[in-house]
């Protein structure tokens, strides 16, 4: 039976030549090693969060870019509405006005529109421009039917196409658009003019051409 021998306790083996205090800094350098593992794993981490911010980034962008642009249409739209329902608006009101416009211009060429009748006669035709209304329509201009009525026709034989030969009823427009044509009476040429008229074309052009044979001696007789 062994016997120990008092005041001496066990300890850990220990190499020739080495100290129980080099085993502590081979411990410290095997923990060190295993620290850039830990943050290669926590550097990974971080950059899947920020590519997943940068794409949640991305997808709001492109959603205010396109309310944006809906906004932009939305309001183009409500100003294009906003300016025909003016024009409707200002163009109802003057086409009942156009009644009073047309007494107004009947009484101007009888010799009627003088002292108050022509003061308030000519303001109500000030304040209508104003508005955007223009008077068309003149004699002897040519007939166009997207802005004239034919309400009379007859034929002229001083007239090369058809003609506005008198204005029964001044059209009105505003801008571009046309509130009412103007009522006219119109010519067309006389029938039968145009070949008269290239008849007399044809001998003056034949004693034209006989003329310059004289003056150049005439043919030669065979």
């Amino acid at each position: 039976m062994t016997e120990e021998t008092p005041g001496f306790e066990d300890k850990p083996d220990v190499p020739s030549g080495a100290t129980s205090d080099d085993a502590e800094p081979k411990a410290a350098s095997s923990e060190e090693g295993a620290a850039p593992a830990g943050d290669a794993n926590e550097s990974a981490g971080l950059v899947a969060q920020l590519d997943q911010v940068r794409t949640a980034l991305n997808e709001r962008t492109r959603d205010l870019q396109r309310l944006q642009a809906e906004y932009q249409n939305y309001r183009r739209r409500v100003e294009r509405d906003r300016v025909a329902v003016k024009e409707i608006a200002v163009a109802n009101l003057l086409t009942e006005l156009l009644p009073v416009l047309d007494d107004i211009g009947r009484a101007r060429e009888h010799g009627e529109l003088v002292g108050g009748f022509k003061s308030v006669a000519e303001s109500l035709e000030t304040v209508a421009a104003k508005m955007g209304l223009q008077q068309f329509g003149k004699e002897g201009e040519p007939f166009d039917p997207t802005i004239h009525e034919a309400l009379m026709h007859s034929y002229a034989p001083d007239v090369t196409e058809t003609t506005c030969v008198a204005i029964l009823q001044p059209g009105y427009r505003i801008g571009e658009r046309t509130i009412r044509p103007a009522r006219v009476a119109v010519a067309e040429p006389q029938p039968g003019a145009q070949s008269v008229k290239a008849e007399g074309a044809e001998e003056q052009t034949s004693e034209a051409k006989k003329a310059d044979d004289k003056e150049s001696g005439g043919p030669d007789e065979g």
